[in-house]
């Protein structure tokens, strides 16, 4: 993996470019979240033709189904779910924590129970790394414990120990050369924690870094100062994802921030429960205002939702339960994710991201009144 900033702006915002095996991904950059090898509802060409350049998927998951020695027999992520660019996998920890109510943590790893039919499992990091391997991933995260907010000092302080040991461990355990990995930054909204942790992880000399265990419940002011102090801890010259983050205006907060690489189940998720992101801010397409409305959800995005389709038709489709309207407002979401990052970039390439970011701003904020 190689990453490159081609320019940056008065704020920390940058625009870059990272290269992987399967592709070059243009900084920042909005990974839709394909948690079981697919991203809900939509194929890989509609995933392209959405602008999406990496997508991401769960470590946990295909773990367990359909199991990451079949994936690999398969021939691996990418031929299994037909998608030629480059995939990010997370290590399975938050999954493990949030799903499985008897999850043990020790220094050795998670002892955990499937939540599909209830058979024990340890993951370790070296056996996070090797499932990661196993499903060819371009970007693989190490294994981090997460807890949420709030947490004492003292066991956050157990927290941050325990995730940079592990990391340690990832490191040791990697052999493919292909794969990049990724050190997580946790330390809760304890600064001294977030700091030392990224220095801490930087000694480590990973390919990149991640801000982990945020928006679990702390103040927003709290989040972005913890995104903060991680930012200015980590090199310049490495990618940085920011996790879990994904309403649009966390995706440009983000960037102003510095962070290049984001996911979130938010555009997928709301697209299936009705809710649609728009340049004027958020659109419940199932309430009766659009019944005989002919115009498209967002007049100025250009994706296949909105170039052929009536918002009086997307409500048709959701409240009759089609399955076709699960999928186009899908399509528009993640179109308007990729939209949005697309042109934060472009902004910074041309010196103008503040003006960027305070436009869409002030749009989402005249449509909510």
């Amino acid at each position: 993996m190689k990453f490159s900033v081609v320019a940056s702006d008065a704020s920390k915002a940058r625009a870059g470019t990272l290269t992987t095996d399967h592709g070059t991904i243009e900084t920042p950059a909005f990974m839709p979240v394909g948690t079981h090898g697919v991203v809900k509802t939509v194929t890989p060409d509609e995933l392209r033709e959405a602008g999406v350049q990496v997508v991401l998927s769960n470590t946990y998951h295909l773990y367990l189904r359909p199991g990451s020695d079949l994936v690999r027999k398969m021939g691996g992520l990418h031929k299994f779910m037909g998608w030629d660019g480059p995939i990010l996998t997370d290590s399975g920890g938050f999954q493990i924590v949030s799903l499985s109510e008897l999850a043990k943590v020790s220094d050795e790893g998670v002892e955990f129970q499937s939540h599909l039919d209830g058979s024990r499992h340890f993951l370790t990091p070296e056996l996070a790394v090797k499932i990661q391997e196993e499903l060819g991933a371009d970007i693989a995260m190490c294994l981090d414990e997460v807890v949420g907010y709030p947490v004492e000092k003292v066991s956050m302080e157990s927290v941050v120990k325990r995730t940079l040991a592990w990391a340690k461990r990832c490191a040791q355990a990697r052999t493919s050369k292909n794969m990049a990995l990724f050190g997580i930054v946790q330390g809760g909204v304890f600064d001294d924690l977030r700091a030392s942790c990224a220095a801490s992880l930087v000694e480590m000399d990973f390919d990149g870094y991640a801000v982990g265990g945020l928006a679990l419940g702390e103040p927003r002011d709290l989040t972005w100062q913890a995104v903060n102090v991680a930012g200015r801890a980590l090199p310049w010259e490495k990618p940085r994802y920011l996790m879990g983050m994904g309403t649009p205006d966390d995706l440009l907060t983000g960037i102003n921030y510095g962070m290049d690489l984001f996911d979130c189940v938010m555009p997928t998720r709301n697209a299936r429960n009705g809710t649609l992101f728009t340049s004027r801010g958020k659109v419940s397409i199932k309430i009766a205002a659009h019944k005989e409305d002919p115009a498209p959800v967002d007049p100025e995005c250009g994706c296949y939702t909105c170039r052929n389709f009536s918002r009086a038709y997307l409500r048709h489709l959701f409240v009759s339960g089609e399955m076709l309207g699960f999928r186009l407002n899908t399509i528009h979401n993640i179109s308007y994710y990729t939209q949005l990052v697309s042109g934060a970039r472009q902004a910074i390439v041309d010196g103008n991201f503040e003006e960027y970011l305070q436009a869409a701003r002030g749009r989402w904020e005249e449509s909510t009144g």
